[in-house]
């Protein structure tokens, strides 16, 4: 016997992504972020305090990772140098590439993943916009901090201010250190990989990413350890709240986007009869049984009288018709 659905609980197939639709809208967030970053830039000096302050709270609960890792990349230069590529490339690449790789193969997940993503990184915007934060390689030279980009940039691209390209450091927030995107981001890539990678190696770069991510933002003085727990932070606020934007999203779409008209070729020729009210809600009569209400002529006719019955029709005792 064939299956059917109840009525109602059909589960509703959402609109395949398209990746003419995905990348404009990536490239739109992702320019929206740098654009804070670039426009949001504060005031020095508050940002200077706030670096300040953050260095005395990690210093009295014994967190200040920050000075004995860069201390050794600036002494080891076959440390220091891959992590300046680290910190200056990997952001980059292999964030879009783990979103290249959800849309393809995993496709079903590819959305909440991406809307985690998007709001993690505007969450972060308000960080940066809220608190203007002095990075360790910015602080007086007193604080004991190398700016490792600037020592080792002559085997790289980027130039004396941050990790962008030689001549373009001016157009970066360098004050945008509160929360570490850098690390909420590998966070992310470890989470994704770690959930939908099936052999050891997305296993091993899940836990490896993120966590060589954290090690290098510190040793490079780009950022302090609060700066990567507060990336962590705001990855785990996005993901609570990525199922509200989707929602709304949703809602959004379908107020403002007519939906497509149907095709009455396509509608099955049943659609009438399944879509009809069963009035007897699926109980059956037995022969000769009559609705209740019904009202029926009396017959006018004794029993065998009526014009054409037969004896057999009759009964046994009544008299046959004269012939």
């Amino acid at each position: 016997m064939p299956h059917t659905e109840t009525p109602g609980t059909e589960v509703a197939q959402s609109p395949r992504l398209r990746w003419w639709t995905e990348l404009p809208l990536i490239v739109l967030v992702y320019a929206c972020y740098s654009a804070g970053r670039l426009v949001v830039r504060g005031d020095v000096s508050d940002a200077v305090d706030h670096g300040l302050a953050i260095l005395r709270i990690e210093k009295a609960l014994y967190l200040n990772a920050e000075h004995p890792l860069n201390r050794l990349f600036t002494r080891e230069p076959w440390l220091g140098i891959p992590a300046d590529f680290w910190y200056a490339s990997l952001h980059y690449l292999v964030t879009p590439a783990i979103l290249v790789w959800l849309f393809r193969s995993r496709a079903v997940h590819y959305r909440a993943a991406r809307t985690w993503l998007m709001t993690s990184t505007f969450i972060g915007l308000i960080g940066f916009t809220l608190l203007p934060t002095c990075p360790p390689r910015l602080l007086d030279a007193s604080h004991g901090f190398v700016d490792t980009m600037a020592y080792y940039s002559s085997y790289g691209w980027w130039g004396g201010e941050a990790s962008a390209p030689r001549g373009l450091g001016g157009m970066t927030n360098q004050y945008a250190a509160m929360p570490s995107l850098h690390v909420g981001w590998a966070l992310w890539c470890g989470v994704i990989l770690w959930r939908y990678g099936r052999s050891r190696w997305t296993k091993t770069a899940a836990v490896v990413y993120p966590l060589v991510t954290t090690i290098v933002v510190m040793g490079t003085a780009n950022h302090y350890f609060l700066d990567a727990a507060a990336g962590a932070a705001v990855m785990g606020a996005g993901l609570l709240l990525a199922p509200f934007v989707t929602r709304y999203a949703d809602r959004a779409k379908a107020r403002f986007l007519p939906r497509p008209a149907a095709d009455p070729a396509a509608v099955p020729a049943d659609s009438a009869a399944t879509g009809s009210p069963i009035v007897s809600a699926g109980c059956q009569t037995s022969a000769g049984e009559r609705f209740p209400r019904q009202r029926h002529p009396e017959p006018r006719y004794g029993a065998g009288t009526e014009p054409g019955a037969s004896p057999s029709d009759a009964g046994e005792g009544a008299p046959a018709t004269a012939r």
